[in-house]
């Protein structure tokens, strides 16, 4: 099997279900945001020293995949495929560790300017791709396009979860933090 079909070539690519839409489509755009995402985390993992925060950034992993997955249906047709689902779980999942990072960093005082550590930076950089997510899961939802609700509840979970351990990280390699000094 080749992996390029020519299929997309003209801008267009199908759904699962069948359904072709503009590769611009917003549910395009979600998807592959959320695919970005994924892909960052993985290049934040391979950062990390943590054996716990690697294993945590793993079942992330495929827990994008599952979000992946449910945004690149047709909401409007049956699919022949078994889509897994995300559960409250996998929130409680991310809450928990993120309580657990709480115990041991230092109260926040002001804002933090992003930096300070390698794996650190790229944690935020995941941040922010993961609040775009968010922000194009809420979108897709409010254009009446179908998404369930725990979608946008995990994407915003996580992007909460990738902060706290962006910080737990330069915490734990002893990495100043760098507050935020408005100019006055």
């Amino acid at each position: 099997m080749k992996i390029y079909t020519k299929t997309g070539d003209k801008g267009s690519t199908s759904l699962i279900g069948g359904t072709k839409v503009s590769k611009a489509h917003l549910r395009i755009e979600a998807y592959g945001t959320v695919d970005e995402l994924n892909s960052y985390i993985g290049l934040c993992r391979d950062h990390i020293n943590d054996a716990d925060s690697r294993a945590v950034l793993l079942e992330t992993q495929d827990r994008l995949f599952t979000v992946g997955s449910a945004l690149a249906c047709d909401p409007e047709k049956e699919t022949k495929l078994k889509i897994p689902d995300l559960h409250e779980e996998d929130i409680t999942l991310l809450e928990k560790a993120i309580d657990k990072m709480h115990e041991v960093l230092p109260p926040m005082k002001s804002f933090i300017l992003p930096g300070g550590l390698i794996a650190a930076s790229h944690l935020h950089v995941a941040r922010c791709v993961c609040r775009r997510a968010e922000r194009q899961v809420v979108r897709l939802s409010e254009e009446s396009h179908e998404v369930e609700i725990i979608i946008q509840k995990y994407l915003n979970r996580l992007s909460d979860y990738l902060f706290v351990l962006a910080r737990y990280v330069a915490f734990l390699e002893k990495a100043e933090e760098i507050p935020w000094k408005p100019r006055v």
